[in-house]
């Protein structure tokens, strides 16, 4: 399996897995015609996505997504509550109900899901497996539950969230409702908890974490990509580490390789 990150943070998201030569569109959170114009920059053409899978509803995760279904003829999965809450943004389009803990096929993908903690209608984290590799995306969680530790387990690869330092986000001009939010059960993770949750997960057959969604604000790349760093090689982890960046792809990553030396990615 490779990964292209065409963009992540708090303007936008996106990603797309290629094997076999199907591509599978995680979150489209850019318009249309800059998701093009970003998967063509690293060689991939959207008009053969066997499907797009939406992590919920906001606009920095769905805001292209009935457009470019539309336009490439392709359908769109999520959770029933991510459905509704798209409503007529979705009309013209092929929609599938994706239902927690069980296997959705999509193309050569499979495709599993679970619920998550954040504040939206039906949020989901998901583990998208081809060939033996398997892909963890992660953010928006709020909380790492139970139920996304369980499903997260075995990863060859994992996109997780670093939202957050938490001291820049305690001294940031937020209001103090907006940074309860960000730090609350119902919001986002911060670099520490990435960091813990990673901790947990690692594991001698995974080859490729990359740190996505980071603040505009709260965050940067090179805090976030070194607190994780510290706890990744507590554990031994021998793969490489990327930092996702917010207007423009990082070049194509193979997961379900074998881990070898450890290095750093290219920071956003």
């Amino acid at each position: 399996m490779k990964l292209v990150v065409l963009g992540s943070g708090s303007r936008g998201n996106a990603f797309v897995v290629t094997s076999g030569g199907c591509s599978l569109l995680l979150d489209a959170g850019f318009g249309p015609r800059t998701l093009v114009q970003r998967a063509k920059k690293v060689g991939i053409d959207l008009r053969g996505v066997v499907g797009i899978v939406l992590t919920h509803e906001h606009g920095d995760h769905a805001r292209g997504a009935g457009a470019l279904a539309r336009k490439v003829g392709c359908p769109i999965f999520a959770s029933g509550g991510t459905l509704t809450a798209l409503g007529d943004r979705l009309d013209g389009t092929r929609r599938n109900r994706i239902t927690p803990h069980r296997n959705t096929a999509i193309g050569p993908f499979s495709v599993m899901g679970c619920r998550t903690s954040h504040d939206a209608a039906e949020p989901m984290a998901f583990v998208v497996g081809v060939n033996g590799a398997r892909l963890g995306l992660a953010y928006d969680l709020g909380r790492p539950t139970a139920a996304v530790r369980y499903l997260l387990r075995g990863v060859t690869g994992l996109l997780l969230e670093a939202n957050h330092d938490e001291i820049l986000l305690r001294t940031s001009p937020y209001p103090a409702s907006l940074r309860a939010r960000i730090a609350g059960a119902g919001g986002h993770l911060s670099n520490r908890a990435a960091g813990e949750l990673l901790a947990e997960l690692c594991h001698e057959k995974m080859d490729s974490v990359v740190l996505v969604h980071l603040s505009d604000r709260c965050n940067r790349s090179d805090i976030a990509r070194s607190e994780v760093e510290q706890a990744l090689s507590a554990r031994g982890f021998r793969g490489q580490l990327f930092v996702a960046r917010q207007d423009e792809p990082l070049d194509p990553i193979c997961v379900g390789q074998e881990p070898g030396q450890f290095e750093l990615g290219i920071a956003g």
